[in-house]
């Protein structure tokens, strides 16, 4: 092989795919994930650029090509010229020479990031435009490797310059990666253990084109069609046919069970005490959700033989100008609930319902004040001792919500209602993410009251229904259009029916997601609140039942308007002449990846359970899909032996399980290795908590040790890695706690047979080499600062891992966790170093912030530390970094900092000084402000930006998360920042080159 450089093994527009990757997690309506829910989805955005950017060639590969082109060779001849005579007016040289040919590979790399840039945009999702010049570009990095390839021997099965490579996806999930494949052109195939992930990315991915541009089925459009001829293009007859018969499930519904959901009469003794009803006296209103909360008998024994409520909060709504809330009225040993209206703050005794005040961890009686504790909750659910009250009614008035007190006809419906059928699988006795089974609990159906399984089973049926019907309706289109008869005959049109009633069965799913006993009320929505905010299912003391059969949140007409919005702007023509497959593989023992470009997103460790949690769905596709799809859903849940999680709980513990994650994401590496294309590297994304385990070398994660020991058995080298904002920092999950926010892309190749063998000092030689100029690149490309950790482990693994072994002093092999100790302790010693480079202000100031942060210290210590840095108290105090009073000194923080300081009147500035103050107006009055004052700064604004990945890094290690936050934000905001002063500035020969390249100022530093 004659290896190409490809773009994403050597640079990428990280900030640009970042932000689009984080604005997409806050997109719902027509996003895939309104298809069908999945753990970690990545974000389009991401998937989009990682693949075309693996696909395409970097430019130092065809930089030849490029001089060639007389007006790009005299474009960059003039720049080059500007960016030498610069370096030598800043005295720079101790780096590697700058050459023409980087110059026209740094154009064209540009042109290249245009490109990801547009993709990575979410309205250009579908863009047939930005989409075809990516595929143009593909095309023509393709066709140059199938020529350099051209006498390899396997030239006609490898390099066929009339066809792309195809993709595939050995852990496809949530399928945004083989969906963003196929939309640049490549045939994509996917593959899953999971059943519920496979039918997901065929409803993605293999559907939409098997039955693209085709009419709808059903008679009223093609009724339609009879009068006009219309043209359907993409998967909209698709998206019809799901409609329609989504409103034929939903109207079949309302006629089976749509006494079990009736509405309410306002009546004059309902508006008696309520103003706010007398509009609707006499009116009947659809009921939008019941609100329960769960009972057991109080442990008092002066009230044993009564269900007391268990209530976390007693808040309705907080929408202003609409604030309800519930207030118990106790009369002896019975209660009841009345609602109110009005200010909240008259009713914040009531904010923590009977739950105790303050303690979060157990409940009162409502009667006695008697304490409930949790071991009391537990024994009486598991006794089956657990019941359930009506604490309100929901109702749809004029564009409000109407809140009214519970209603006994309404509570004696609900509980009369029996299902026909009910999920008796069994939950795990422990999995992760669950806490249910503590309060008796145990089967699926426990999850749900009755009336919900009534709802959920009658859909069930229906679909199946639904799908005969469609065949029928299939086979009568296809009598009617004799000059284009459906192939296959009668085996068609059963395969149509059954695919739509693949997003029927995705609209059970959402309905179970909305209609669960675990679902709460959203006091500012005002809605119910799904189930799956998190990976996980809590326990919840209250819950939210909503009307599946009205058209407001949680009903089955909402959920089927959601998955036909979907298509409407998702499944259009985009990949036109592609195929897509899907299919039931174990990632470790599978084949379909031989010859095919891999770029896959496999479980992280022991983050999220995926089959426990998906067989919450599996349960209800499994009753309605399984005569359509019987080895899909041959086993009673998802199958669980070979899932590649480390489950302790399954496991046996968390040794054996990180030995079974261990062997088996060794075997389903080595798939990869062996089988993948060799002209494109393999991209494998991986999250991972900050849990972190000690080793002798230092400190490194578990998760990651085990994962990348499995690549590097599996003969990978790694060449690079991307940090991928792909988590939404607002999701439940992440509120508060230390979850994932970044994955990182890690970007394979094969290690060389003949790959040698170092020593240990070797290997830390190596580091301290090539990390100082990687860290550069990182931090000039301004990577925030709480990625840095996870990205500088690309380069070092990329040293560790492109040699056969390290060994230590005794002959032993080196092992992954040892390394990424020492690649951690590396970058330490580097961010240290880089402070050395500091002013000696900026290196006191930094050294007291390790030990007191913005605290108060003696003055006689930072006096002594003073004149350790060279520097004096009076100087530090003079350079407005220091407050010295009675004793005492500290630190100013950015807000205390003089609002009337211009950096073009201080003689000295300090970095400490530049980085504060840049954080002070940036937070104070936007990057707009801050571009004005890094324009006045000029040359004086050094590598500042440095200095705030040292306090980052201080922060995070000293636990000081308000702090960290702020760095993090200016080194996020830098680039931006740089442009907008560069926009503005009168001296821009003197900071910035012509074009905006950076200039090296003499230190090494280009801005």
């Amino acid at each position: 092989m004659k290896l190409t450089k490809k773009l994403i093994e050597v640079a990428l527009p990280l900030d640009a795919i970042n932000e689009a990757s984080v604005r997409e997690k806050s997109i719902r309506q027509g996003h895939p994930s309104s298809l069908h829910l999945w753990w970690s989805r990545k974000p389009l955005a991401t998937a989009r650029a990682v693949i075309f950017a693996q696909l395409v060639d970097d430019p130092s590969e065809y930089v030849d090509v490029l001089l060639s082109d007389t007006k790009k060779k005299r474009s960059a001849e003039r720049e080059f010229k500007l960016r030498v005579a610069a370096e030598a007016k800043g005295g720079a040289g101790t780096g590697p020479k700058l050459t023409l040919k980087d110059v026209i590979a740094e154009h064209e790399r540009d042109r290249l990031f245009d490109i990801i840039k547009a993709l990575a945009k979410w309205e250009n999702t579908t863009n047939e435009t930005v989409l075809q010049l990516a595929r143009d570009e593909i095309w023509q990095s393709w066709r140059r490797t199938c020529a350099k390839h051209a006498d390899h021997p396997r030239a006609a099965e490898l390099f066929n310059r009339h066809k792309l490579p195809s993709f595939h996806d050995p852990f496809a999930g949530g399928g945004a990666l083989p969906l963003e494949a196929q939309r640049l052109g490549l045939d994509a195939f996917a593959s899953d253990l999971n059943p519920v992930a496979v039918l997901i990315n065929r409803a993605m991915i293999e559907i939409p084109r098997q039955f693209a541009n085709r009419p709808p089925v059903n008679p009223e459009s093609r009724h339609a069609n009879d009068r006009i001829q219309m043209e359907w293009k993409g998967a909209q007859g698709l998206a019809e046919d799901i409609k329609y018969y989504g409103k034929w499930i939903s109207l079949e519904a309302t006629k089976r069970i749509g006494r079990f959901y009736p509405k309410i009469t306002i009546t004059p003794e309902i508006a008696t005490t309520r103003k706010d009803l007398k509009p609707y006296i006499g009116r009947t209103l659809t009921v939008i959700a019941w609100l329960w909360a769960r009972t057991v008998n109080s442990p008092n024994p002066a009230f044993s033989d009564v269900q007391v409520p268990l209530i976390s909060t007693y808040i309705l709504s907080k929408r202003k100008g609409k604030e309800a809330y519930i207030e118990p009225i106790v009369r002896g040993k019975s209660y009841r609930f009345c609602v109110n209206h009005g200010s909240l703050l008259a009713a914040q005794h009531l904010t923590n319902g009977t739950q105790s005040s303050g303690s979060g961890s157990s409940f009162q009686c409502l009667l006695s004040g008697t304490p409930i504790t949790f071991d009391y909750l537990r024994s009486e659910a598991k006794a089956g001792r657990m019941g359930s009250q009506l604490l309100a009614i929901v109702a749809q008035g004029d564009r409000e919500r109407i809140y009214l007190e519970p209603n006994s006809d309404h509570h004696a419906v609900a509980i009369r209602a029996t299902p026909s059928w009910v999920p008796e699988a069994n939950l795990p006795d422990k999995a992760l993410g669950f806490r249910v089974q503590e309060y008796g609990m145990t089967k699926w159906k426990d999850l749900f009251s009755s009336r919900q399984l009534v709802a959920l089973t009658t859909f069930s049926d229906l679909i199946q229904e639904a799908v005969d019907k469609i065949a029928e309706e299939a086979r009568k289109a296809a009598n009617a259009d004799e000059d284009t008869p459906l192939p296959n005959g009668l085996a068609y049109t059963f395969s149509y029916a059954k695919s739509v009633g693949i997003y029927l069965g995705f609209a059970l799913s959402k309905q179970a997601d909305l209609g669960n006993a675990l679902c709460t009320w959203e006091p500012i929505a005002q809605c119910p609140r799904h189930l799956f905010g998190r990976q996980a299912i809590p326990m919840t003391w209250e819950y939210a039942e909503a009307n599946p059969i009205g058209n407001s949140s949680g009903s089955w007409s909402t959920c089927i308007a959601g998955i036909f919005r979907a298509f409407a702007s998702m499944f259009g023509v985009a990949g036109k002449g592609t195929i897509g497959h899907a299919q039931q593989e174990n990632a470790g023992s599978q084949n379909l990846s031989i010859n095919k470009v891999v770029s896959t997103d496999p479980p992280y460790y022991d983050n999220i359970g995926y089959s426990d949690l998906s067989d919450f769905f599996y349960t209800w596709m499994r009753h309605s899909m399984k005569p359509f799809f019987p080895n899909l859903f041959a086993t009673v849940t998802v199958p669980k032996f070979d899932e590649l999680v480390a489950n302790p709980h399954r496991h046996g513990g968390a040794k054996r399980a990180e030995q079974f994650f261990l062997k088996g994401m060794n075997e389903a590496m080595k798939c990869l290795s062996t089988q993948a294309h060799p002209a494109f590297p393999v991209t494998i994304y991986y999250a991972f908590k900050q849990a972190e385990k000690k080793s002798k070398s230092g400190t490194s994660s578990t998760g990651w040790e085990t994962f990348l020991a499995a690549i590097i058995r599996a003969n990978f080298t790694v060449v690079g890695t991307w940090p991928m904002r792909t988590e939404n920092s607002s999701r439940m999950v992440a509120q508060g706690t230390n979850a994932l926010a970044s994955s990182i892309v890690l970007v394979c190749r094969l290690r060389p047979s003949n790959a040698s063998v170092i020593t240990l000092r070797e290997f830390i030689s190596a580091l301290k080499d090539e990390i100082p100029s990687a860290l550069r690149h990182l931090q000039r490309g301004s990577i925030a600062p709480v990625d840095l950790a996870q990205a500088a482990i690309g380069p070092g693994m990329a040293i560790y891992s492109r040699y056969s072994r390290v060994l230590d002093a005794t002959g032993q092999k080196v092992s992954v966790g040892d390394a990424l100790a020492l690649i951690n302790q590396t970058l330490d010693e580097l961010l240290a170093e880089q402070e050395g480079e500091c002013d000696s202000e900026s290196r006191w100031a930094v050294a007291w912030f390790e030990q007191y942060g913005f605290g108060e210290g003696e003055y006689g210590v930072a006096e002594t530390l003073s004149k350790a840095k060279n520097t004096s108290i009076a100087s530090l105090v003079n350079a407005k970094i220091l407050a010295s009073k009675s004793g005492r000194v500290r630190l100013l923080i950015p807000e205390e900092l003089p609002n009337d300081w211009n950096p073009e009147y201080r003689l000295i500035l300090t970095r400490w000084e530049v980085v504060h103050h840049l954080i002070r107006v940036l937070e104070a009055r936007g990057e707009e402000a801050a571009s004005d004052v890094m324009r006045r700064l000029g040359d004086s604004v050094g590598t500042a930006h440095e200095l705030c990945y040292r306090l980052y890094a201080i922060c995070e290690h000293k636990k000081r998360f308000a702090e960290a936050t702020s760095y993090n934000a200016l080194v996020k905001s830098w680039p931006e920042l740089v442009l907008r002063a560069r926009t503005h500035s009168s001296q821009q020969s003197e900071i910035f080159s012509k074009d905006g390249k950076g200039v090296d100022h003499g230190n090494g530093d280009i801005h």
